[in-house]
């Protein structure tokens, strides 16, 4: 049984060797990596030792393989995960520029990425939660209702839901999935944004306006506002503590968010409070971002742990 579940989009990520160079210009690529903010988050929680599973599609062709090879390896429960045999599994491609921005061109449309089903009701009965991630929302509108169908399900049976917006503007194509969003985040326990994404979600003009109008809502109880360099602020109804970055050299960010959310969420379901769960996420990050590849690094309870321990 699983602790933890996620629903979403499983793709390979091919990304460029270089900072600054378009996707439209002739340049070098290196990849297929494992990828999928969903799959990021789910295999980051299942190297930290919890019980984890993941309700996706990929097509059953090299991609794929690359793809279910490394999550079962890790631990992920995949057994809800559709290998299709007429459609190929989803690709991203990603360029960087020098001021920490990315553009993507996404390859998911028509691939078993948005084609997964919500489970059968008892499917996983225990969940303690359920992570939603917001590029999975946005990449397909029959998708989304699926997702929302499993989240209901989870929440009636007693799952929290922890949500990370991860808006991708190259996804956002539709002002439906302001309803979407809204949906989930009046279901939501763990809110997880980044400063943009906090104003956006909440309609708010100040941070300060935005938590209060986070914590109107009565399921909220965590709030970790993330903010890339400059660490995380964890807000609950009792106050706000500051988390700061561990710092390593920096190899490639891509992914280091969802890791951070895959470790926080592992933090809270083995018992720590938000205060280590939070430094849980800021060491998974950076060792994430240590590494090339958005699912890599060297991320385990031993490394982790070292990491805070090194940073007290």
């Amino acid at each position: 049984m699983a602790d933890i579940l996620i629903m979403g989009e499983m793709l390979v990520e091919v990304m460029r060797t270089e900072e600054d160079v378009q996707l439209y210009e002739e340049g070098t690529f290196r990849g297929p990596f494992p990828s999928g903010a969903p799959a990021i988050f789910i295999d980051t929680a299942a190297r930290l030792g919890c019980k984890t599973a993941i309700v996706g599609g990929v097509g059953k062709d090299d991609f794929g393989k690359c793809l279910l090879e490394r999550l079962r390896k890790d631990g992920v429960d995949c057994s809800h995960v559709i290998e299709s045999e007429e459609r190929a599994t989803g690709v991203a491609f990603v360029t960087y520029f020098g001021d920490g921005s990315r553009k993507f061109i996404f390859h998911m449309g028509n691939t078993p990425a948005v084609e997964a089903k919500a489970p059968a009701e008892g499917d996983f009965a225990k969940v303690k939660f359920m992570h939603i991630m917001g590029c999975s929302l946005m990449a397909n509108k029959d998708f989304a209702q699926e997702i929302l169908k499993t989240m209901h399900m989870m929440v009636a049976n007693g799952t929290k839901i922890s949500f990370d917006p991860n808006i991708r503007k190259e996804l956002f194509t539709d002002d439906s999935i302001n309803a979407v969003i809204k949906q989930v985040l009046d279901n939501t326990s763990v809110f997880l944004p980044g400063v943009e994404e906090l104003l956006m979600t909440m309609g708010a003009s100040t941070i300060e306006e935005a938590v209060e109008k986070c914590f109107e809502n009565p399921k909220m109880e965590v709030l970790v506002l993330k903010n890339g360099s400059k660490g995380s602020k964890v807000y609950t109804r009792n106050g706000l503590i500051e988390v700061e970055v561990y710092k390593v050299e920096q190899k490639d960010a891509t992914g280091a968010g969802d890791c951070f959310d895959g470790a926080f969420i592992a933090g809270l379901v083995q018992g720590k409070d938000v205060e280590e769960a939070a430094k849980m996420g800021a060491a998974a990050g950076a060792l994430n971002a240590a590494a090339f590849g958005p699912m890599e690094g060297k991320i385990s309870p031993e490394s982790v742990r070292n990491m805070i321990e090194c940073n007290r």
